[in-house]
């Protein structure tokens, strides 16, 4: 604990604190996430989010905090797959694509038409 604790003296800055619970705040209203001060990775979290985020004022306050903490500047992870989809934090996993062969080929199933219903009546 001691050696988070040294780690993360820049949190003791009123004004860099504040930025932090800015940035914290905008990821919780665009993703759902809520990031704790107490977290491991909180830094690196930070940065994964400013990443991916639409919002340009969480972009800014983002910048700002790495121009006032120079121990913020993290290199991106590599992602393995490229781009993941997210939904509240959480990865969504992807259907699978079907391949060119098999649309070339005819080889998939055309799409069902579904039976629709309307007031006892089949309609479509």
């Amino acid at each position: 604990m001691t050696s988070l604790a040294s780690e993360r003296s820049w949190l003791l800055d009123p004004s860099v604190l504040k930025l932090v619970h800015q940035c914290r705040r905008l990821i919780h209203t665009e993703f759902g996430v809520k990031l704790h001060l107490t977290e491991e990775h909180l830094e690196q979290q930070l940065a994964d989010y400013a990443r991916k985020t639409r919002s340009s004022q969480l972009t800014r306050t983002w910048e700002t905090l790495k121009e006032q903490v120079p121990q913020l500047n993290i290199e991106p992870e590599e992602e393995d797959d490229g781009f993941k989809r997210n939904y509240r934090g959480q990865v969504i996993a992807d259907a699978p694509s079907a391949s060119a062969d098999d649309q070339e080929e005819g080889k998939l199933d055309p799409p069902r038409k579904k039976k629709v219903i309307y007031r006892g009546q089949v309609i479509g």
